[in-house]
């Protein structure tokens, strides 16, 4: 039904109850607080935000931990004291014991608060006065999102190890390892992020409306077609209902194209952001779809539980989260199907990538509605991002028969238990450790290095963008995907016209920042502190085998006439938290992306000629008298992640 067919409000019925929010207890609050101070003081110090000192009052601890003070004197003029015992590892990582973690408050303990903890660094921080309220609520709606996963049984990584793909999918805890402020979503309301978060796991019927041709556009892949993508993703009967709905207002079904959009934009922007568009008929809701879907980690994509083989489907969602309003502007999806299809045919046709196992689940259509006014105003905003879609390949079809795929974020996972989803699968592997992590560098990190150094080619491999396959608890190959938004070309080598949107010619230094900044520092820090804490590894093992992995693409492709120097001593040290906090509305300038990052330094690059990592230093990290911002390896930025 359209707005004007909505049957009208019954005075005096029965009143929706509240919903209870009875995940928010102290017990639940008390143990999300604990977690997310911990992981504040450890990635605010990795980014020289903060300095922690050695506890020289401390009684030495078991283990190779050590204690840690950090004393701050806030704003309101009372004296905050954390301590807390910790083991400092390669890449500055503050590996923080959270059991040993307390606060005190002029002198007297206090409960631990990471909101009070922002506001006691703020001075440190220096988050603008007009975005600090903003920022406090997004770790207000991590904090409840955290105690909401606490509230909820969850799997253990022993079940998780066989579970499938949305199962694994769905019992991810953490967001981002580097972000403190990671799970915003400012805009949900309890009863909606209890409908549609991913932690919550229940199904989801998407809303499909009719969008007018002459004010719309569908981009298809090779070989695709729109009414081929419509046959594929809709039952007959479906769009026999699409049809009639159309045809009972009066309307030709071959005037208008086909437009899934998530719920919550439906009820809080469509129907009323672009009413006047919908009175008109130039959008038409349909109805909800048949087939039921599962929200992923990035929110707004969902994976078809009904019918597997079809496509992932990627929406619009007007929430903020992490530093950007999750829009898809139909303009940027134009030209994603022409760039996932350049991609993938450079991936599929390089032998070196076909003998890693590395494959792209490219975004095979991309739809857009452009008939409404924001598009006709001077200059672009946020109102331009509200109505579109994108259809992405998902590996079940792909995977070979007793193959398992699963996100890599479950490499970081930990249970409630504390224990580790990479230890569990390196145990279960029965390979030496060392050998299983040189099974999963070859289907990662080596694909990735062969890419940068042969292609010039950069992606953006976080453990949501990577899909991971098994066989036997082994990493045996890789999906990349998220290809149109974060896949870059850092060089002028010859492109088609429709996908040199996705140049950015930087140096051979910069194009070195897409394996340290993405690779190393973004997620083998965070791996090798997993392993390395559960006594898997040695920390030199752990970066003796990246070096390795490193070392012996280069050997084996000696004539890439690269400059890419991934051995080189050390390599700039970009911030992801203080983007953030220098503006938590829009974390880059999406036209210029790579000088809108931020720089504290230089960090020590652990797979260095004659680097020893392992060994601890006494010192905190120098906190630089002032930001440098530089350029970076130019990634567009995850305008819709």
């Amino acid at each position: 039904m359209t707005l004007t067919d909505l049957p009208p409000v019954a005075l005096g019925g029965p009143a929706r109850p509240p919903h209870p929010a009875d995940h928010l207890t102290p017990e639940h609050l008390a143990a999300a607080q604990r977690h997310l101070v911990a992981k504040a003081l450890a990635e605010f110090a990795h980014e020289r935000l903060l300095a922690p000192a050695l506890d020289r009052s401390a009684a030495p601890g078991p283990g190779e931990a050590r204690a840690y003070v950090v004393a701050l004197d806030a704003p309101d003029g009372h004296r905050a004291v954390y301590r807390f015992r910790a083991r400092r590892l390669a890449l500055e990582h503050w590996a923080v014991d959270r059991s040993t973690l307390t606060r005190e408050v002029d002198g007297e303990p206090a409960p631990l608060d990471v909101l009070d903890l922002v506001l006691e660094l703020q001075p440190l921080l220096r988050i603008p006065d007009d975005l600090l309220a903003l920022y406090l609520e997004e770790l207000s709606s991590t904090l409840a999102s955290a105690a909401y996963r606490r509230a909820r049984p969850q799997p253990t990584v022993a079940e998780l190890l066989d579970a499938d793909l949305a199962t694994v999918e769905q019992a991810m805890t953490e967001g981002h390892p580097s972000f403190v402020a990671n799970n915003g979503r400012i805009g949900y309301g309890v009863s909606e992020h209890d409908a549609y978060s991913p932690e919550a796991g229940r199904p989801v019927r998407l809303v499909w409306l009719a969008a007018r041709r002459a004010v719309s556009h569908v981009a298809t892949g090779a070989g695709l077609t729109e009414d081929a993508l419509y046959r594929h993703e809709l039952d007959p009967a479906t769009l026999a209902r699409f049809e009639a709905r159309l045809r009972d207002l009066g309307l030709d079904p071959a005037d208008y194209r086909y437009l899934p959009v998530h719920p919550w934009q439906w009820e809080h922007r469509v129907a009323v952001t672009f009413a006047p568009d919908v009175a008109r008929r130039d959008l038409v809701l349909l109805g909800e779809s048949d087939d039921e879907y599962r929200a992923q980690q990035s929110v707004r994509t969902f994976l078809n539980v009904s019918r597997p083989d079809r496509h992932y489907v990627k929406t619009a969602v007007a929430i903020q989260n992490m530093g950007f309003l999750r829009g898809l502007s139909p303009a940027y999806m134009r030209a994603t199907p022409a760039i996932n299809d350049w991609v993938a045919d450079l991936v599929d046709s390089d032998p070196e990538l076909a003998a890693c196992g590395v494959r792209v689940l490219r975004e095979r259509a991309s739809i857009g509605y452009t008939g409404d006014v924001y598009h006709r105003t001077p200059r672009p905003n946020a109102h331009r991002k509200m109505l579109a879609a994108l259809w992405r390949e998902q590996p079940h079809t792909l995977l070979a028969p007793g193959h398992r795929a699963t996100t890599m974020a479950a490499l970081l996972h930990r249970d409630a238990a504390g224990d580790a989803y990479a230890t569990a699968a390196v145990r279960a592997s029965g390979l030496d450790p060392a050998d299983w992590l040189r099974a999963y560098l070859r289907v990662y990190l080596r694909p990735l290095v062969h890419c940068l150094r042969a292609h010039d080619l950069a992606f953006m491999p976080h453990g949501e963008n990577v899909i991971l396959v098994w066989s036997d608890h082994v990493p045996v190959g890789a999906f990349l995907k998220d290809i149109g938004e974060e896949v870059a070309v850092l060089s002028d080598r010859p492109l088609p016209p429709e996908v040199e949107r996705i140049r950015a010619v930087v140096d051979d230094d910069e194009k070195a920042l897409a394996i340290f900044t993405d690779v190393l520092d973004g997620v083998l820090r965070h791996l090798a502190a997993v392993l390395v804490t559960d006594g898997v590894l040695t920390e030199g093992a752990f970066w003796g085998v990246v070096a390795e992995t490193v070392d012996g693409h280069l050997a084996d492709h000696p004539d890439l006439p690269s400059g890419v120097d991934l051995r080189a001593p050390r390599f700039a040290h970009s911030c992801l938290n203080r983007l953030q906090l220098r503006n938590t509305l829009q974390m880059v300038d999406l036209a210029d992306q790579s000088s809108s990052l931020i720089y504290a330094g230089t960090l020590a690059n652990p797979v260095a000629r004659g680097a020893v990592a392992g060994q601890e230093d006494d010192r905190a990290g120098d906190v630089p008298a002032a930001d440098a911002p530089r350029r970076a390896a130019g990634h567009p930025a995850d305008e819709t992640a």
